[in-house]
């Protein structure tokens, strides 16, 4: 299977997690998932009094310079990580 079928995959079965994972385990997925889909961040900081909009920008900044290839990789692996712990 290609790692963009494993990355179309992962993010499917994401959705389908019989429990919500933690703030810090979404943050996570999503800036590796815009990593992945858009590249290095592209929009300004949101303002301060915007705390999700806030922190979904600095979980994408912490992955800057990470290439698209592995990105994807590490959004598999750590969606495989949280499908073991929540289940879908």
């Amino acid at each position: 299977m290609s790692l963009q079928a494993d990355f179309d995959r992962a993010a499917e079965d994401v959705r389908k997690l019989k429990a919500r994972p933690s703030d810090e385990e979404l943050k996570a997925l999503y800036g590796l998932y815009k990593q992945a889909i858009v590249g290095d961040i592209n929009i300004a900081c949101p303002a301060m009094l915007d705390l999700k909009g806030k922190a979904k920008w600095e979980a994408w900044n912490l992955q800057k310079g990470l290439s698209k290839d592995e990105a994807m990789r590490a959004y598999v692996s750590k969606a495989n990580e949280l499908i073991g712990k929540y289940g879908i």
